[in-house]
């Protein structure tokens, strides 16, 4: 019996996937095949040796150990787009905070509680709380992935002015995206003409800090900067200083800290970009779904750290092979096979950066003979056999 370990409650509809087909799955597993994960820290975690894969219910990844789990074969999944509406939804709702003082006026009614003449010094105070209107303003949107791109094409909705940057859109990506979606040149150009930069790219050594007092002073004063990504995208202390400057009008996070939160000019909401009901189910399904699919025969879809390969589920033999993605790999792979005369019906085969991921699917019995010789070529960390 497949076992799956669950380090975050997850929503049962996803759970149930893998439960209606026999796994035995929950928070008590021990010695699991696969582990489903939100949010919890997994860096510190020793994993079980029968481990082969980690589903994280969300598209970032920054709480597990991907380089650690490439060595170790371990495959990791993350479920892009399945959570992408719930967090645009957000986005619109974080254009609207940094544009009218909506907190503090609600605040500030809450004041009069208890008083008499409510709707009068309504009328009288609300002056204090005059905003700006987001028709006609320029929004430059970093990241035009999943989320990015329905921001873009939300924000061309409400009347908005919208430039894109992303080095590495995807055809699907550029075709989705609204006409009137302006190609930025470069980072710089968002910072130059925008109005308004929302971000929305993962957190990495390269995009770490991105956000900080170099890039601020190229953006235009009274800036406003949402931020639904990741809190290490931007240097804290210097968008505070920024905001204390009034060179940055408003700073709208999804991820507060120990640095932003309750600050001034900082609009901190407690992470809840996936928090609907929706986007957990069907994370929960996507994620489930790609675990079943690689755990029963090896297809591999929305990996970070190994490619998409994948072939139609058949009664053949199955093998399948990690290894370095290195020249005359394939080659010895498929010698192998046929130095035991044994025919390759099928082959898929593909790679990610280093690490390169083949399946080869028989009609024959894959014998000790050919997991000695696929074993003994250097390159290879990680053979199955379905069959």
């Amino acid at each position: 019996m497949l076992k799956v370990k669950l380090m975050n409650k997850i929503a049962k509809v996803g759970t149930d996937v893998l439960s209606s087909k026999g796994y035995e799955i929950g928070e008590g597993v021990e010695n699991e095949d696969a582990i489903m994960v939100r949010s919890a820290a997994l860096h510190d975690k020793e994993f079980s040796k029968n481990l082969r894969a980690i589903a994280r219910c969300g598209a970032g990844v920054n709480n597990i150990p991907v380089e650690r789990c490439t060595k170790e074969g371990i495959v990791v999944f993350n479920t892009p787009g399945a959570n992408a509406n719930a967090v645009k939804e957000l986005a619109i709702a974080a254009l609207i905070l940094a544009s009218r003082d909506v907190l503090g006026g609600v605040k500030w009614v809450e004041t009069l509680s208890g008083q008499t003449d409510v709707a009068k010094k309504v009328e009288a105070g609300k002056s204090a709380f005059v905003g700006h209107e987001l028709a006609g303003k320029t929004l430059g949107v970093i990241g035009l992935g999943a989320i990015g791109g329905m921001v873009a094409n939300a924000a061309v909705s409400l009347g908005m002015s919208v430039m894109g940057y992303d080095p590495y859109i995807t055809a699907k990506a550029a075709w989705s995206l609204a006409p009137s979606v302006r190609q930025a040149a470069d980072y710089a150009d968002i910072f130059s003409h925008c109005d308004y930069i929302s971000l929305h790219v993962p957190a990495t050594p390269q995009t770490k800090n991105m956000i900080c007092k170099k890039t601020i002073a190229q953006m235009k004063d009274g800036v406003r900067l949402l931020n639904l990504s990741r809190a290490d995208l931007v240097n804290a202390e210097d968008v505070k200083a920024a905001l204390k400057e009034k060179k940055m009008a408003a700073y709208v996070t999804d991820f507060p800290t120990d640095e932003t939160a309750g600050a001034e000019g900082v609009i901190a909401i407690p992470h809840l970009g996936a928090s609907t009901v929706e986007s957990e189910d069907h994370c929960a399904i996507m994620a489930a779904q790609q675990l079943d699919e690689f755990l029963r025969c090896g297809n591999i879809r929305n990996s970070v750290n190994f490619p998409t390969v994948g072939l139609p589920q058949s009664e053949k033999t199955r093998v399948c092979i990690m290894n370095r993605n290195v020249p005359n790999m394939l080659s010895q792979i498929t010698s192998a096979f046929s130095s035991q005369n044994v025919n390759i019906e099928n082959l898929a085969n593909g790679s990610k950066g280093e690490i390169a991921y083949t399946i080869v699917e028989t009609n024959e019995v894959a014998g000790e003979e050919i997991l000695e010789k696929l074993s003994a070529i250097e390159g290879v960390f990680g053979i199955r056999i379905f069959a």
